[in-house]
C-alpha cells in the first residue's frame, strides 16, 4: 500500500496533515514534502490526523519528529489525532511524544484549541 497525504487549514494558524496508508522507508518523503509546504505558512499548530494511517516505521516516526523540531523553531506545537491502536503502540513503545499532545478525536482537539485560544485572548 502506498501513502497519500492531504493537508488543510482548520483555522488561522492551525493546519491538519492527514497521511493515509503506510508511512515507511519508501514513503516518508511524501509526508515530509507536504509538511514542508505547510510549514511555509508558519502555523502555530500542526495536527497529524492519523485516522487512516495503517502502518508507521521508524522513518515515519522520524518524519513526524522532524516536523516537531521545525515547529519548535517558532514556538509551535505538533499534535497527533486519531491514532489507530497499532500506531499508538509504536508511540507508546518509543515514548516519542508527550501524552497531552495526542487526542482521540476531532472534538477533543477542538476543545483543546478553544482552551488555548482563550488563554491567549482572555
Amino acid at each position: 500500500m502506498n501513502l497519500t497525504v492531504t493537508s488543510k487549514q482548520k483555522m488561522d494558524g492551525v493546519y491538519i496533515v492527514s497521511p493515509s496508508g503506510r508511512l515507511d522507508t519508501n514513503t516518508y518523503t511524501i509526508l515530509e514534502e507536504r509538511v514542508d509546504v505547510v510549514l511555509k505558512e508558519k502555523p502555530h499548530t500542526l495536527v497529524f490526523d492519523m485516522e487512516t494511517l495503517d502502518y508507521i516505521s521508524s522513518m515515519g516516526v522520524r518524519a513526524i519528529a522532524k516536523a516537531q523540531r521545525a515547529m519548535k523553531d517558532y514556538n509551535g506545537r505538533v499534535i497527533l489525532l486519531n491514532l489507530q491502536p497499532q500506531i499508538q503502540k509504536v508511540f507508546d513503545i518509543i515514548k516519542a511524544l508527550p501524552l497531552q499532545q495526542v487526542f482521540s478525536n476531532m472534538s477533543e482537539l477542538d476543545d483543546y484549541l478553544d482552551r488555548m485560544q482563550r488563554r491567549v485572548t482572555g
